[in-house]
């Protein structure tokens, strides 16, 4: 049976497969870095204008760059922390430029993207260590005024959502204060490719692969081995005093079944959620808002999640301005 295939996306997905298909195992990282982001950062043309300002987060022995988007200057406002999807291995602040406008034009808060360290030559923790970094820079004041762990939240896409719940829990372990909530959008969340959703869809027709998706893994493991016990596999850990969490589902991935299971564990486990399973899309499509109104609603669910956590934590009432530098 052929899976049902949204209109818009097919027409992306005609397009795509009418160009040359380059294989990124086959290249030198550098130049399939080159090469991935000359191909994804022109999805982001036509996102809403805000104001941007760039910053630096100092990460001890090294410094991560970062970026701010400010929909309304001097409002009050929470900032939403977003880790960028790429399998650890690609992706940064321009790749995801405009998700995240259109994440901060959705929610009407502030959010923070971060370029945190990439694998294979930064494998795991050092990518998760990077996200808590980055948590810490906000709660420290980094945006110009500190910002408590509760008017916070985290949002993240593939890789991205892997590391937004990674940080959640080893934030639990280490007894931190929680984050508000978090919206993870088509995560990865242990390396297991027997599932239905690998099967049906991780052969090439939509995009991602099985096989692709096994080599990003490779490259973020490092030495962990795919039977990691470890945050880089959150989904095996204990679920337990995790905030609400808002899941979204693309129904062309191969990913699919890794966020319904999560959603089994988070409701085994008591913690809050939200699931939502979009069909006919594919993985990554939260780059595609300028064509896909699928993509546009998926931003809009998490943001609408996380505004209202947000009010229900009677947070937001922090401001700035943006003039931050």
């Amino acid at each position: 049976m052929t899976p049902f295939v949204e209109p818009q996306m097919q027409a992306i997905l005609d397009r795509i497969r009418s160009g040359p298909q380059i294989d990124f195992k086959t290249m030198p990282i550098a130049e399939a870095r080159r090469q991935s982001d000359a191909a994804t950062v022109p999805w982001s043309h036509g996102a809403p204008e805000m104001a941007v300002r760039d910053l630096t987060v100092d990460a001890g022995p090294h410094e991560m760059r970062a970026r701010l988007y400010l929909p309304v200057e001097g409002a009050v406002v929470s900032p939403i922390l977003y880790i960028h999807g790429g399998g650890w291995t690609f992706g940064s602040i321009d790749t995801h430029d405009g998700t995240m406008r259109n994440l901060a034009e959705a929610a009407q808060r502030p959010v923070l993207g971060i370029d945190y360290r990439l694998a294979p030559e930064h494998p795991f923790p050092a990518p998760l260590d990077d996200v808590l970094t980055a948590i810490a820079f906000v709660e420290t004041g980094g945006l110009g005024i500190p910002v408590s762990a509760h008017d916070m939240a985290i949002a993240g896409d593939s890789a991205g959502a892997n590391l937004a719940l990674a940080a959640l829990l080893a934030r639990r372990d280490r007894r931190l204060p929680q984050l508000a909530c978090a919206a993870l959008f088509y995560g990865c969340y242990a390396p297991d490719f027997t599932t239905a959703s690998h099967a049906e869809f991780g052969g090439g027709a939509y995009l991602l692969t099985s096989v692709n998706m096994r080599w990003y893994w490779s490259n973020f493991l490092g030495r962990e081995g795919e039977g990691t016990t470890s945050l880089a596999a959150p989904v095996r850990y204990d679920m337990s005093g995790l905030p609400p969490l808002y899941l979204s589902a693309a129904g062309l991935d191969p990913l699919r079944d890794d966020t319904l299971h999560l959603a089994e564990k988070l409701a085994a486990f008591g913690v809050s959620f939200r699931c939502d399973h979009v069909p006919g899309v594919v993985h990554g499509c939260l780059r595609m808002t300028r064509e896909l109104d699928a993509a546009r609603a998926m931003i809009e669910a998490g943001a609408d999640f996380i505004v209202s956590q947000f009010k229900k934590n009677l947070g937001g009432t922090q401001t700035w301005s943006a003039e931050i530098s």
